[in-house]
């Protein structure tokens, strides 16, 4: 069984600054790409950004110059530190990642979601 939990959500002004961690435990051989998703109310969920294991970023337009994806594989964990944030940005965010289990099988796996609330 593999897990994603994230934390790190909250509410905060516009202008300012939240970080998101969400770290993979349980039947883990490798994690292969993590990333972070978005979905705003009565909108479809998209993409925020995502960072493979050797390190490279990629960032949905709306975000780029503001968010930043990093991760430590040896905590199988990813970040998203999220700066000038708007009210745009107000979406429950969601982890995912593509974990190998010790049966050598890949899946993608996702976390629970956490509420982001940017105010104006």
């Amino acid at each position: 069984q593999v897990q994603l939990v994230e934390s790190g959500g909250g509410l905060v002004q516009a202008g300012g600054s939240l970080r998101l961690s969400c770290a993979a435990s349980g039947n883990i051989f490798s994690v292969n790409t993590m990333g972070w998703y978005r979905q705003a109310p009565g909108k479809q969920r998209e993409l925020v950004a995502t960072i493979t294991n050797d390190g490279r970023a990629n960032y949905a337009d709306s975000v780029k110059d503001r968010f930043t994806i990093s991760r430590d594989n040896a905590k199988n964990t990813v970040y998203l530190q999220m700066n000038s944030l708007k009210p745009e940005d107000t979406a429950v965010y969601y982890c995912n990642a593509a974990i190998e289990s010790m049966i050598r099988v890949t899946l993608r796996y996702w976390g629970q979601g956490t509420q982001v609330t940017v105010s104006s």
